[in-house]
C-alpha cells in the first residue's frame, strides 16, 4: 500500500482550486447524483473538506491517509513480528479504530494495514480513513480496486484522445471531447461484445492499429460490391465471426 504516485497534476491543480474557492461540495454532489456509491481516492485527496463534503450527501468513501506518529501509535502492537521463526509468506495484520486529526470536526474510522514481508527489516504500513461498515480486509481490498481506472484513462488519452482539445473557442472544445467519450465508448463495446475471446483483451490501440486500420478496396461489380480487406490481422473469418456477432445482438426496445 505505498502511496500513489499516478494522480494527474491538472487533477491535483483543480483540487487545489476546488479546496481554495470552496467548491468542493459541488464535485461531491455531482458524484452523487451521478448514482456512484462509493468514492476511493489516494493521499492527494485527503482533505477534511472532501470527507465532510461527502459525509453531508450520503456517499461512502475510502481514502488513504498519510501515516504520522499518532497513527503508529494506534498500530504500535501489531508493528513487530510475532516471536519466532518467521514465515516465508508475507504476515498480513489489520486493525481498525477511530481517530481524530486535529483539522477535523470528529472522529473518523480508520483502516490500518500492516505488512511483514521476507527479507525486510521493516514493515510497510498503510492507513484508510472510511465511512465504510465492512470488515477491514474488505475496505483495503475495495481501495486497491482504485488503480483499475488508471488504465482505462490511459487508454482513452492514447486511442481517443480526450485531451487534444486545441480549438481557440471553449465550444468547440466542449463539443470534442463528448465526440472523443462517444468514440472510446463505441470501442469498448465492440471489444466486450464482438470480439472473439482471444482477442477480447487487446487494447483499444492494438485494435485501431490491427483491424480498424486496416488497407482495402472497394470493387463494383455489375450485380453488387466487393470489398477487399489485406489478411494480416483482420482475415476472413474474424471479419465473419465479428459480423455474425453484431447480428445477433438483441435490438433496444422502442
Amino acid at each position: 500500500m505505498n502511496d500513489s504516485a499516478h494522480t494527474d497534476p491538472e487533477l491535483r491543480g483543480w483540487l487545489r482550486w476546488a479546496s481554495e474557492s470552496g467548491r468542493v461540495p459541488t464535485f461531491v454532489r455531482t458524484i452523487a447524483e451521478a448514482a456512484l456509491v462509493a468514492f476511493r481516492a489516494d493521499a492527494a485527496f485527503a482533505k477534511p473538506e472532501i470527507y465532510d463534503a461527502l459525509e453531508e450527501h450520503g456517499v461512502a468513501y475510502a481514502i488513504r491517509i498519510p501515516a504520522n506518529e499518532s497513527l503508529e501509535w494506534e498500530v504500535a502492537e501489531i508493528l513487530f513480528r510475532p516471536p519466532g521463526r518467521p514465515s516465508h509468506k508475507p504476515l498480513v495484520r489489520y486493525k481498525s479504530f477511530a481517530y481524530q486529526a486535529g483539522s477535523w470536526t470528529k472522529p473518523r474510522r480508520i483502516v490500518a494495514k500492516v505488512e511483514h514481508h521476507p527479507g525486510e527489516l521493516f514493515p510497510r504500513v498503510g492507513f484508510i480513513v472510511t465511512s465504510l461498515g465492512l470488515p477491514s480486509r474488505a475496505v483495503v481490498r475495495f481501495y486497491n480496486r482504485r488503480g483499475t481506472a488508471e488504465p482505462w484513462i490511459k487508454e482513452g488519452k492514447q486511442a481517443a484522445p480526450w485531451t487534444r482539445l486545441s480549438c481557440h473557442r471553449f465550444r468547440a472544445n466542449e463539443a470534442r471531447l463528448p465526440l472523443s467519450l462517444l468514440a472510446y465508448n463505441l470501442g469498448n463495446l465492440w471489444r466486450r461484445l464482438v470480439l472473439p475471446k482471444r482477442i477480447g483483451a487487446w487494447s483499444l490501440t492494438s485494435l485501431q492499429q490491427r483491424l480498424v486500420k486496416t488497407g482495402g478496396r472497394l470493387i463494383k461489380h455489375a450485380r453488387y460490391y466487393g470489398l477487399m480487406l489485406a489478411e494480416e490481422h483482420l482475415h476472413r473469418r474474424l471479419f465473419g465471426q465479428m459480423l455474425r456477432r453484431i447480428w445477433a445482438l438483441p435490438l433496444p426496445n422502442g
